[in-house]
């Protein structure tokens, strides 16, 4: 006889739509009172397949929500000068409450000096080194969507976060190390794993939250994975037959969690969520709402 543990997946995506309403019914009384639209503009190069196809998804989100999408799309040939006056543009309007800069950028770009350009007070992804340091220091800033769609799927499985043990394995400037801060922000006792850890799946075996962010297929099965864990599967990873897996072995582990995000459908849609978070909460801060 076969269980179904169906009942222990969490999909981002169910989460992400009731997100998505709630803004849109907010969005729905700021309009009615007289207030503008909210405005994000979305730069990208090149035309990246992931990168493309993550910008579709916003575009779809946006309309959900009612976020009106500008996108900036340079060929990927531009050069940085042509990056910086769009930034520079983005920075100057007025009714733009979120910046988009989609990675990764062409060789040719210098990505860091280009973040640097980035108006800190719209830079919904939190790749701005200023809103990196707030993050850190515990001060109010944007942090990067990933790890804020991350702790919105924790929330949702019902997690006590405070006083567990998560184990966030990657170490990521986008992903790993944010999420471990705020993982330590809600009073989890975190420890970062990454590639050179001995013995990760002792450490691993230990932690009530579990974050998978290395980008190795099915790397973790049930043996990495403490009874009753809370998982959360970050990795995007593309077999030879053509489908999409997490870092985790999901079928393999499901006897065992208490709840799993499964790939795809996971932490994909929070991502995008999260965006929408950070515009929304950007465009309420610029108009005092």
């Amino acid at each position: 006889m076969t269980c179904d543990y169906s009942d222990r997946l969490l999909y981002g995506s169910r989460l992400s739509a009731e997100i998505k309403q709630q803004l849109h019914e907010k969005v729905e009384k700021y309009m009615q009172a007289g207030y503008r639209v909210p405005h994000l503009d979305t730069i990208v190069v090149g035309d990246d397949p992931a990168s493309m196809s993550y910008i579709r998804g916003k575009r779809k989100a946006c309309e959900v929500v009612g976020i009106e999408n500008a996108v900036h799309h340079l060929p990927g040939s531009a050069s940085q000068e042509e990056l910086e006056d769009v930034i520079h543009c983005c920075n100057e309007n007025e009714n733009s409450d979120g910046i988009l800069l989609q990675m990764p950028l062409p060789s040719q770009l210098d990505a860091n000096h280009a973040i640097l350009m980035l108006d800190v007070s719209k830079d919904v992804d939190g790749l701005h080194p200023l809103n990196v340091g707030r993050l850190y220091a515990g001060e109010p800033c944007f942090a990067p969507c990933t790890p804020v769609g991350i702790i919105s799927i924790l929330d949702a499985m019902g997690v006590k976060i405070e006083g567990a043990r998560a184990v966030v394995v990657g170490r990521s400037r986008l992903v790993g190390n944010p999420v471990a801060r705020l993982l330590q922000d809600r009073n989890a006792t975190v420890t970062i794993c990454h590639s050179k850890t001995v013995d990760l799946r002792s450490i691993t075996k230990e932690a009530d939250i579990l974050v998978a962010a290395v980008g190795k297929a099915k790397m973790f099965d049930h043996t990495y994975i403490k009874e009753g864990a809370y998982v959360v599967d970050v990795g995007i990873n593309r077999m030879t037959d053509g489908h999409l897996c997490g870092d985790v072995d999901t079928e393999d582990v499901l006897p065992y969690v208490n709840k799993v995000t499964p790939v795809p459908k996971g932490v994909g849609p929070m991502t995008i969520c999260a965006l929408m978070l950070n515009t929304i909460h950007s465009y309420e801060m610029r108009l005092g709402l």
